[in-house]
């Protein structure tokens, strides 16, 4: 028992030396989720940067690389930089990049150079989250923030810490209080709901969350976050992406919305229809109030001699004449009508003309051309 507190006491001591520092050396927590840039600091830095060197190691591979000498790169990717102040700065964090970073100061001519100052230790964890195979078509390993998969499957998504320290995480959570949790977009834990089995392993600080999407799931965000001692560290944002938007089939509608459905197609169709019906409708009316009024307005032309009979049953109606007009090829002037001059009228309402003698009196103004006929 004695034995057990005094592993105890230890392992307090190097996770307190980890999380605090030492004398004599900087150290540095940097939690990051991946996907997102960061920047770690060189405490020891000198003015111009020449004399900086940073190394990277990695515990699983056993393997340390020099990053950074004498200011200069020594690895030909974008993903990197060295900032004005000495700072490493890396872009789109992956999982694999978790581990120690070390910042030192070196100076003096090549082959006799002396180190500087105190080496400054950046540990930096990773949260990452992946989509089991099973529920999606990208790669597990890749980055999840958004995936393609479809409504009505059942998808797990793995949330793990990876960390450097090499410390377990079931210690990491008695003693520094770490937490993982799944939330919604609200912040709220998704262990409160049943629609969703979250499971914890300590082992790995590992947190699964296995659920079947709907499809009102589309565009929905999912968010894994990381705490030490009530304090959020970073959090890893999910969403959820259908490639084809589900649609509402007629087997998911109820019966009044179906009956909806049906009335508004219905009505849907037969609109054109009736709108089309009322035009022509519409124009055949306009048609025959024109005929009608062009009838009325119309009147044959009757010679003088002829149709004497239907002239003498309308002796009784008056006439009434605008002017009867008609022209020359020489354009002569108008000249008085005679009663044995043969005119031909537009339109002429029976009337008791009375000898011919008078028949000038019936009319307003009569003009006729040299061939005695009114064109």
């Amino acid at each position: 028992m004695a034995d057990q507190c005094d592993l105890c006491l230890l392992g307090l001591i190097i996770l307190s030396s980890l999380l605090t520092g030492t004398s004599g050396v900087n150290e540095t927590h940097v939690f990051i989720s991946s996907g997102e840039n960061v920047r770690l600091s060189c405490n020891n830095a000198l003015s111009d940067c020449k004399s900086t060197t940073w190394t990277y190691s990695n515990r699983s591979t056993h393997s340390t690389v020099e990053l950074i000498k004498g200011g200069i790169k020594n690895k030909d990717t974008e993903r990197l930089s060295l900032g004005s102040d000495c700072s490493l700065n890396i872009k789109n964090i992956t999982e694999e990049d978790y581990g120690s970073y070390i910042c030192q100061q070196w100076t003096g001519p090549e082959g006799q150079q002396q180190k500087q100052g105190n080496d400054t230790h950046v540990y930096l964890h990773v949260l990452h989250v992946s989509v089991s195979p099973s529920s999606s078509s990208s790669s597990p390993s890749s980055s999840s923030s958004q995936t393609e998969i479809s409504p009505g499957r059942s998808v797990t998504l793995s949330c793990q810490l990876y960390s450097y320290t090499g410390s377990p995480c079931d210690y990491l959570v008695h003693s520094e209080g770490l937490q993982l949790l799944w939330v919604n977009q609200a912040g709220v834990d998704l262990k409160t709901d049943s629609r969703y089995q979250i499971l914890f392993s300590s082992d790995h600080c590992i947190i699964t969350l296995t659920t079947t999407l709907l499809n009102e799931d589309d565009n929905r965000e999912w968010r894994c976050q990381l705490t030490l001692r009530n304090q959020l560290q970073t959090s890893v944002r999910y969403t959820v992406k259908y490639s084809v938007v589900p649609s509402t089939t007629a087997s998911t509608l109820t019966p009044t919305s179906l009956v909806i459905v049906i009335v508004v197609a219905s009505f849907a169709v037969l609109l054109p229809a009736l709108i089309l019906w009322m035009i022509r409708r519409k124009r055949d009316d306009n048609r025959r109030g024109t005929d009608d009024s062009e009838d009325h307005q119309t009147r044959p032309v009757y010679p003088t001699g002829q149709n004497t009979l239907l002239q003498q049953e309308q002796t009784d109606d008056h006439v009434t004449y605008s002017e009867v007009t008609a022209y020359s090829k020489n354009q002569e002037q108008k000249k008085k009508v005679r009663c044995d001059d043969k005119v031909t009228y537009a339109s002429i309402r029976g009337a008791k003309a009375g000898s011919q003698e008078n028949c000038s009196e019936l009319y307003a103004s009569v003009n006729k051309n040299h061939h005695k006929s009114v064109k």
